[in-house]
């Protein structure tokens, strides 16, 4: 069972699959900052200085300016300014990953198809024999 599970372990496509997850991890924390600190404050500036992550709804009956001022209240809240920052990220995300599928099967080369492998003995013969056949000896 140990060597089933050390064969499993090792194979090339969860070894892929694991530097895979490596790689999108730190990829996220490149995607996250791209958008909360160069993509979204241009945005908030144009929009008049709004920071779309202190876009929330409190549910409660005070006001509060900021998010970070209602949840040191306790109060429990909406967070839809932090859920438009992850869509952003999502859609950077997948576009980015889109990019680097087309290139890779852009840089693909097609596999040649493989020729038919040559008739073996007894089909030969057979063919011969249809043939005879065929001609009416």
């Amino acid at each position: 069972m140990l060597k089933e599970f050390r064969d499993f372990a090792v194979r090339g496509n969860v070894v892929d699959l694991a530097v895979g997850i490596i790689i999108g991890a730190a990829f996220t924390g490149i995607v996250n900052s791209l958008v909360k600190d160069i993509i979204m404050p241009p945005i908030g500036f144009v929009m008049g200085g709004i920071d779309f992550s202190d876009f929330f709804i409190a549910l409660s009956t005070e006001h509060y300016d900021t998010l970070k001022a209602a949840q040191d209240a306790g109060i429990v809240t909406i967070n839809y300014g932090l859920f438009l920052n992850a869509c952003i990220n999502f859609l950077i995300v997948a576009f980015a990953i889109f990019l680097l599928v087309k290139q890779i099967n852009r840089f693909k080369k097609a596999e040649e198809a493989a020729p038919p492998p040559a008739p073996s003995e007894s089909e030969k013969l057979l063919g011969e024999i249809r043939d005879l056949l065929k001609s009416g000896r």
